[in-house]
């Protein structure tokens, strides 16, 4: 048992290095319930399969914070986040939990997926910070109330990135951002997102290249600023910005 524990322990310490961000006793433990009532969850409605040890610390909860590595230097700051597409909670809910003074929006158009995550906000101590929104992309983007009012918009793979672009664009603010995780990054998807997002008034801030701890990967992250309002056309009706991606 002793050296599970330690291993356990071993397993987090590379975590919060990596990040150079640690945890309060409060966060740990919202974390760690966080777990719990995925693998609950999970035997009645499959939601993921990386609920278990390393499978939840490093390729949930660090990748989802790893991009937001500046961010973590001052979890001080208020600022409004929106997760499209966010399954099980990830990133937005390990966001919700290390940016105490935070607001953040789930965004997903399954029933069954916001359900879960209205129970675990609630659960977990966070309802009052986070909204859960059942609904899709397209459709949000153009709600009034969810449209230019986010600092950050983020999504994890959900889609190649020039439709992941025209989903997320819409939500920011003046001077918000657009995170896109993405695995693979190449000099040909720069050029296609580049080129999309002249459509959209918005241009790559820059791209950074993270080695996930634990050998469990590589992740690029495509860090998007407004230029320009988002025109109103964007985002296109359901479907389309998959049919008909932008850039090509």
């Amino acid at each position: 048992m002793s050296t599970n524990k330690n291993d356990k322990e071993l397993n987090h310490l590379t975590i919060w290095n990596e990040l150079e961000w640690v945890p309060s006793e409060k966060q740990l433990a919202q974390f760690v319930h966080l777990q719990e009532l995925l693998k609950e969850w999970n035997k009645k409605s499959n939601l993921t399969r990386l609920v278990d040890g390393d499978d939840f610390w490093t390729s949930q909860v660090c990748d989802s914070l790893l991009p937001l590595h500046e961010e973590l230097q001052c979890p001080e700051l208020s600022h409004k986040y929106i997760d499209i597409g966010s399954g099980c909670g990830f990133p937005g809910i390990a966001i919700a939990i290390a940016m105490p003074n935070s607001n953040i929006t789930l965004l997903d158009s399954s029933n069954k997926k916001t359900a879960f995550l209205k129970e675990v906000s609630k659960e977990i101590g966070l309802n009052s910070r986070i909204t859960v929104v059942t609904e899709r992309a397209e459709t949000a983007g153009k709600d009034p109330i969810l449209r230019s009012n986010f600092d950050y918009a983020i999504a994890r793979a959900v889609a190649s990135a020039t439709v992941v672009a025209e989903y997320l664009v819409p939500f920011l603010n003046s001077t918000g951002q657009a995170l896109i995780y993405k695995g693979g990054w190449s000099e040909t998807d720069q050029k296609i997102l580049k080129k999309a997002l002249i459509e959209l008034n918005a241009k790559i801030k820059r791209t950074h290249t993270f080695a996930l701890p634990n050998n469990r990967g590589i992740r690029n992250i495509i860090r998007i600023s407004s230029i320009n309002k988002c025109p109103n056309q964007y985002p296109r009706s359901i479907g389309k910005p998959k049919k008909q991606p932008l850039g090509f």
